[in-house]
């Protein structure tokens, strides 16, 4: 009897673990080998932006950022550096603002207009009105990134997660991932670390 019981309690946990994997309401986003769809959001100098914008991209490193994080101010001048290495190479850098501002008001889209302007980025830094973007990607941090590499078949899914090994700190930093992930993506090499774990503030939605 008790045998039945806890095979009953298994076959009970099985069916319900087939169930939430195949709820819709519990994707994750992209993962590694996913295709990402495009979009089309609003720049800060009020144009609308979309991958399909850059013609003659090899890739693109999406990074969801915004003005408030002290984590994404920390790694603010560590993105403008990856945009003047690699935009020359054909992959330009798309920052996003994934925040609400009506919860976060320094995330204001007339925020993000001075905070780019301060730092002269040169880069989109891009509004996620509505939040309808950084779902479908999965993204739960500022910052997060999503390496994409522009293939016949679409924007292929490359690496996801952190820009290096330390937010507080570029001079410390020892491992590079997202360098990592773009050089070797541009030579043909496998990339040995596809995915770590995004450091920085929730996204408020």
């Amino acid at each position: 009897m008790k045998t039945l019981c806890v095979f009953g309690v298994m076959m009970l946990l099985l069916i319900a673990g087939i169930f939430v994997s195949a709820s819709p309401s519990l994707v994750s986003g992209y993962d590694i080998g996913d295709y990402a769809t495009d979009f089309s959001l609003k720049n800060v100098d009020g144009n609308m932006v979309s991958l399909a914008d850059y013609k003659d991209a090899k890739g693109y490193l999406v990074i969801f950022t915004c003005n408030t994080c002290p984590y994404a101010v920390k790694y603010e001048d560590r993105i403008i550096a990856l945009d003047k290495k690699y935009k020359p190479l054909d992959v330009p850098i798309i920052a996003i603002n994934p925040n609400n501002p009506d919860l976060q008001p320094g995330d204001s889209f007339e925020k993000m207009k001075s905070r780019a302007k301060a730092k002269g980025f040169g880069f989109p830094y891009l509004l996620d009105e509505g939040q309808t973007v950084y779902p479908k990607y999965g993204a739960t941090r500022t910052p997060h990134v999503y390496l994409l590499e522009k293939t016949p078949m679409g924007n292929k899914v490359r690496y996801i997660g952190a820009i290096d090994d330390n937010y507080q700190s570029a001079a410390l930093v020892e491992e590079k991932f997202v360098e990592n992930a773009i050089d070797a993506m541009l030579e043909g090499r496998e990339i040995k670390v596809t995915k770590t774990r995004a450091i920085g503030c929730g996204i408020k939605a």
